[in-house]
């Protein structure tokens, strides 16, 4: 084993689709539950509707977030929820992040 082995740092762990800020916030928000409307992902993310859309178009592109339309009442919905891929994604994404971490205080 060498320290100069090539991938054996951890941020080559890192998942590219969730890493981007404003993405990981939102996969963070949808860990935390089963589903949530598009509202208050937007609100809590603290985006705006467009940005919000545009990222979540990247999410479900990959495969990490489900899109679901609907009504209650008269009112369009929109809930997202991540899909076992996406948790599976951001579980290992996390995993790298606390790797990073807690390895990357020595040596540079």
């Amino acid at each position: 084993m060498t320290e100069t082995s090539p991938g054996a740092h951890p941020r080559h762990e890192l998942d590219e689709v969730i890493h981007a800020p404003v993405r990981f916030s939102i996969v963070a928000t949808l860990a935390a539950a089963d589903k949530a409307e598009f509202a208050f992902v937007r609100d809590t993310v603290e985006v705006s509707d467009s940005v919000l859309s545009r990222q979540v178009a990247t999410l479900e592109k990959a495969g990490y977030v489900a899109v679901t339309k609907g009504y209650v009442g008269k009112r369009p919905r929109t809930w997202l929820a991540l899909t076992p891929s996406g948790r599976t994604a951001f579980a290992a994404h996390c995993q790298a992040l606390r790797a990073i971490a807690g390895d990357g205080a020595g040596g540079g």
